[in-house]
């Protein structure tokens, strides 16, 4: 797990490829699949651990 910062995670839909894996990692349930692409459901539960960056296998998600 990594650690918690102030930043959250910005999911580039150009790059997403709607794996889900960013999804099954996210303990906060924060990030969902909507129409088959990663989108950020629900910012204010994020902790920003990061490990949606770190299982994302296209780099399509990023802390910011």
């Amino acid at each position: 797990m990594g650690e918690p910062s102030d930043k959250r995670p910005k999911i580039d839909v150009d790059e997403c490829t709607g794996c889900g894996l960013c999804v099954d990692v996210c303990e906060q349930e924060c990030i969902d699949l909507v129409d088959d692409v990663a989108k950020t459901v629900k910012p204010e539960a994020c902790t920003g651990c990061g490990d949606c960056v770190e299982e994302c296998p296209v780099e399509a998600v990023i802390m910011e």
